[in-house]
């Protein structure tokens, strides 16, 4: 007796094997997820409870700010117990850090005002420098990079690894005094200084963006056209890209589907570093171009020995350092699937 085998349509067992697809590879990009969140937790935890730490052994007391050299030591024990100073160290710790998990940072030494209050506006200026910057440094990286990998070892590759060496060499400040000179006072095209809310029009708000993003993003450029030059000249020379070119595929499926994809890597993993020396250059970019920005606040709260102010900078760099990280790794593991297994 011959067994009849029950067979399904060809369209359904595409269908079933599409969804088994999606699924592993969503759960792929879950479990590579929970890996950098598993690297990434503990770090921003370590930092905060150093960020702390560092407060509590530099001697520091509101008495200093309010009371002045003279206060006696009982009016300092006072207002110390006033602040919750008196208490062990690992209550104040879990207590101040139970209020940044729902965005309080405390209250200023110097005036008595939410820090986060005070940081909150500061901070939105800081960020739209420095992303505007990012994204001027990574526009012009790419350009740049993808110019010179083209055309290697031509005088365009030439000119261009000249100009990104000339650039990545000028510190910030040169670079935004020079700018100043050039289009706010000789051309007057843009504003020198100030900050405009985009509530209050785009273009007057990317006016006074523009030179002090562009100052910050040099270094930005330099090293983004120099990465993806590497990058996209090795994944020129791989084995597979030739193997492309013999079947006759045309230069621009070539360089979108096969080169750009695997040879991107190294440009998207520099921009992990290059984010945190954007918020360290805010400080002298600000007092260049007149911004009441993260790094003002920052160096006026350190000057004036205001801790909490100071903790709430630290950890908000810490924060948006490790985010910024967690998000490159993720594009990494999902643009180079490989990466994925080093984590």
């Amino acid at each position: 007796m011959t067994a009849l085998v029950a067979t399904r349509p060809p369209a359904e067992r595409e269908r079933t094997h599409t969804g088994r697809r999606v699924a592993y590879r969503g759960r792929r990009v879950l479990l590579s997820v929970l890996r950098l969140l598993s690297i990434f937790v503990p770090v921003f935890l370590l930092g905060t409870f150093l960020t702390f730490l560092l407060g509590h052994l530099s001697g520091l007391s509101p008495a200093h700010l309010q009371l002045g050299e003279s206060a006696t030591p009982q009016a300092v024990a006072a207002l110390e117990h006033e602040w919750g100073l008196d208490r062990p160290f690992l209550v104040q710790y879990l207590d101040w850090f139970s209020g940044i998990l729902h965005g309080d940072f405390g209250d200023s030494w110097a005036n008595g005002n939410s820090v986060a209050e005070l940081l909150g506006p500061r901070a939105v200026v800081s960020l739209s420098a420095a992303g505007l910057a990012l994204a001027i440094g990574v526009l012009g990286g790419v350009l740049l990079g993808t110019l010179a990998a083209l055309y290697p070892t031509s005088w365009i590759d030439r000119s261009v690894t000249v100009f990104t060496s000339a650039i990545s060499v000028l510190p910030p400040f040169v670079v935004g005094i020079t700018l100043v000179a050039v289009f706010a006072v000789s051309l007057k095209w843009l504003p020198s200084a100030g900050f405009v809310p985009i509530e209050a029009g785009a273009w007057p708000w990317l006016s006074h963006l523009i030179l002090p993003a562009l100052a910050l993003s040099v270094d930005t450029v330099a090293d983004v056209a120099r990465q993806l030059r590497v990058g996209l000249i090795s994944a020129y020379r791989d084995n597979y890209v030739t193997g492309a070119v013999v079947r006759g595929l045309s230069a621009r499926r070539i360089f979108f589907v096969h080169v750009l994809r695997n040879g991107v890597g190294p440009a998207v993993a520099i921009l992990g570093l290059k984010f945190p020396n954007l918020l360290g250059g805010a400080v002298v970019t600000e007092a260049i171009f007149g911004l009441a920005g993260y790094g003002v606040f920052a160096s006026e709260s350190a000057l004036r020995g205001d801790v909490p102010a100071v903790q709430a900078v630290l950890v908000v760099a810490v924060f948006l350092v490790v985010i910024f990280n967690l998000a490159v790794n993720i594009i990494l593991n999902r643009i180079i699937p490989a990466s994925a297994r080093g984590v």
